[in-house]
This record gives C-alpha cells, sequence and structure tokens, in this order.
C-alpha cells in the first residue's frame, strides 16, 4: 500500500470510514458485526487508541478515535480490517476486495465539528431507515453513551466531560434542527 501523505498524530480526534465495494454489504449476519466487536477489542489497548463513537452499517462503517500512542491509526485500522476481511473471506467463500478502497479519515479540530460528528455517526441508522431511534441499532456505541448498555468501547469520560447527563445526550442527538445547521457546518468531515 502507497504511503499516506497526511500523519496521524498522538492525541488528536479522527473520523474514520469506509464503505463496501460498490457499495455492497460489508456485514453478511449478525455474527460479522460481533466478531469485528471482539476484534476492535482485542486491538486498541495494543494500539493505543480510545474509541470515542462508532456505528457499524451493513454496507459502510464510522469511527471516531482518539490515537493516544505514536503508533498510527492507520496502523490500527489496517491489522483490524485485515483480520476481518481475511475471516470474513473464508466464513462467506468469497475473494477478492470487500472495501471501496482504504479507508478515509479526516482529522476533528474543532469541539462543535466533534459534538456534531457524534451525533451524525449515532444518528446514522436512523438516516438510513434501518431504525426508527438511535438506541434500536446494536451496532454502535449510542446506547453506550445513553447508559443503558455497560460496553467497552466507549470513552465514559469524554461523555460525562461533554454531556452532563444521558437525556441531555438524547435530546441533542434528537434535535432536528440543530442537526441540520451542525451539519452544514460539518461536511467536510462527512462520506465524499
Amino acid at each position: 500500500m502507497p504511503y499516506r501523505s497526511d500523519a496521524f498524530v498522538q492525541g488528536q480526534y479522527y473520523h474514520l470510514y469506509n464503505r463496501g465495494a460498490g457499495k455492497g454489504k460489508i456485514f453478511f449476519n449478525d455474527g460479522n458485526y460481533l466478531y469485528l466487536l471482539r476484534l476492535i477489542k482485542a486491538y486498541v489497548p495494543k494500539f493505543g487508541v480510545t474509541v470515542i463513537a462508532y456505528c457499524l452499517m451493513p454496507n459502510h462503517y464510522h469511527f471516531l478515535l482518539r490515537q493516544e500512542s505514536d503508533e498510527p491509526l492507520s496502523r490500527f485500522m489496517q491489522v483490524l480490517f485485515n483480520a476481518y476481511v481475511q475471516a470474513l473471506n473464508i466464513q462467506q467463500g468469497r475473494t477478492g476486495t470487500l472495501f471501496e478502497g482504504r479507508f478515509k479519515h479526516k482529522r476533528v479540530d474543532q469541539w462543535e465539528y466533534l459534538m456534531a460528528l457524534c451525533r451524525y455517526i449515532h444518528r446514522n441508522p436512523v438516516k438510513a431507515g434501518l431504525a426508527a431511534k438511535p438506541e434500536d441499532w446494536a451496532y454502535s456505541n449510542y446506547r453506550e453513551w445513553i447508559g443503558v448498555r455497560d460496553g467497552a468501547l466507549v470513552d465514559k469520560v469524554f461523555v460525562q466531560d461533554h454531556f452532563s447527563s444521558a437525556e441531555e445526550y438524547v435530546k441533542f442527538v434528537n434535535d432536528v434542527e440543530d442537526e441540520k445547521k451542525s451539519y452544514e457546518k460539518i461536511a467536510k468531515y462527512l462520506f465524499d
């Protein structure tokens, strides 16, 4: 793989995302989602990564991550998805590429963008018509954010530092008028 010209920096936040080749599926059953989540839990401490927000969708994914070490997030993503794709190919009896090229990433450099991006990631299943409410989608960490599931893939200190209660975050996520305004501001951080 060619070298990435933009470096990942310790202590910074990044939106990382990709979708299936030809917008095809990257998850074929519940077990696929669960397997990737197990891999993430295993690799996060090894690579010094903090998960802020994530959402796994049938044909794409979004992560908002903070790089805690000098090990670049690109290495974490490479190891994570190499393991996932190899296992998926065996399970599904498939060959070839799963994704539309390399993952994309954007550094999140402003607090308001960081908050709006959390909302965007957690509302993704609602926008796609896969869930009526963000908490109905099992494959994001929205449930951890609002305290209805005790999962490991969330930075609880980050959540508490930015929202005084679960109810405050629920209100923020469901404020449709504010959402429209904020999406205009964060357009550069979303899918190209």
